[in-house]
């Protein structure tokens, strides 16, 4: 019997997890065939993806006037353009898989519309099951759809939840590298640079992500992802600092023991995983009766030295569209700092006060969520 191919539409195929997921597509065409593709404004890449997927009929770039320029230019194709472009990218080449690795809020609205297509969803946008967690639950549950996480964290925890089978779970574990500036004093960031805040010790990331590595926002939006994906509590999800990035996540099981994920800080791994629908070894899982066996450090996770972590779990409780007001918040404060327009730590300040002062909508509409994100931006600008 002949194994199927799995026909594959990439969002944001010219960022750092597109870029690798192309990787593994070349190098697995008897498995995958990559029939769509989004890269926003970095139209560059397209030549050498038409290159090497001939098979690749269905194309979206962010601006009108690319959109125009190309399609004069490939006529034989099929082009979209915007955030309707994404959706119409997903609805006309309906794939078998969708990898969504968009940057931010906007990734949201196409893993609904690929959840409510019945389409498998390879999930790397975090904004996705931050944001809109409630939004994404329902149209799982009302469609024939999986979903499978392509973080590393997560994908450590649900291998290791897999391994486990079915002895009792404890809690589970979220290991943080604790960014660049994780031996130094807060009193010590205040002049922080953004050539320094952008040197990640483990991992090869884009800028915004890695900002979110250094004030650890990414560990609380994980935090959240893990609380949706797995069903816990966030209160019950641990934090443990783990600089050299090898144990990628750990679970606590109910007898004492725990199994973790040992394995090279590379996101090849992770997008692998979810590719292959989580059909995929476990021999990097290992079961140990403390983390200090390992030959690696870890470290006490301090709350009150990355505070947005907590701050991440406060709208959670807070429900509703708090979540997009934090993600939002963040978004324009990171880009303020890229753009030296505001110091580090002010990021933490603006986010905060987002929180605390703009108006929570309780069950919000995608549109809500939508205007929210847009009033919440201009009030970080302000």
């Amino acid at each position: 019997m002949v194994a199927l191919v799995k026909r594959i539409c990439l969002l944001g195929a010219s960022g750092s997890i597109g870029s690798q997921t192309l990787d593994i597509l070349r190098a697995e065409r008897s498995s995958f065939s990559l029939i769509a593709v989004s890269v926003g404004e970095r139209i560059g890449a397209l030549e050498t993806i038409i290159r090497d997927f001939p098979e690749c009929r269905f194309f979206t770039v962010k601006k009108e006037a690319d959109y125009r320029a190309l399609k004069a230019k490939y006529p034989q194709f099929a082009w979209f353009f915007g955030d309707e472009g994404l959706l119409s990218l997903v609805e006309e080449s309906r794939p078998d898989m969708v990898v969504n690795a968009l940057l931010g809020f906007a990734g949201l609205a196409p893993s609904i519309k690929t959840l409510e297509l019945g389409i498998d969803l390879a999930l790397a946008n975090k904004e996705s099951l931050v944001v809109g967690r409630e939004l994404i639950e329902k149209a799982l549950s009302s469609s024939r759809s999986h979903l499978y996480p392509i973080d590393s964290e997560h994908v450590a925890i649900a291998k290791c939840l897999q391994k486990a089978g079915n002895r009792p779970i404890d809690h589970l574990i979220l290991t943080a590298s604790g960014g660049p500036f994780r031996t130094r004093e807060r009193a010590s960031l205040t002049n922080v640079t953004v050539e320094e805040a952008l040197r990640h010790p483990s991992w090869k990331m884009g800028p915004k992500i890695t900002i979110d590595s250094a004030t650890m926002m990414n560990k609380g939006f994980e935090v959240l992802e893990a609380a949706a994906l797995f069903h816990a509590e966030p209160e019950s999800i641990e934090v443990v600092i783990h600089p050299e990035s090898h144990v990628h996540s750990a679970v606590r099981l109910k007898d004492g023991k725990i199994l973790a994920e040992v394995n090279e800080p590379d996101m090849r791994g992770p997008i692998s995983y979810a590719l292959h629908e989580g059909k995929v070894s476990l021999d990097d899982v290992v079961e140990i009766n403390d983390l200090s066996e390992l030959p690696y450090h870890f470290e006490k996770f301090d709350p009150e030295r990355f505070p947005l972590v907590p701050l991440a779990i406060k709208a959670y409780r807070m429900g509703g569209a708090a979540p997009a007001i934090l993600n939002a918040a963040d978004e324009e404060a990171v880009k303020m700092f890229l753009s030296d327009a505001i110091s580090f730590l002010e990021i933490e300040r603006r986010v905060s006060l987002a929180l605390d002062t703009i108006s929570n909508i309780i069950n919000p509409s995608l549109p809500d969520l939508v205007s929210i994100t847009e009033t919440t931006k201009k009030k970080v600008r302000e």
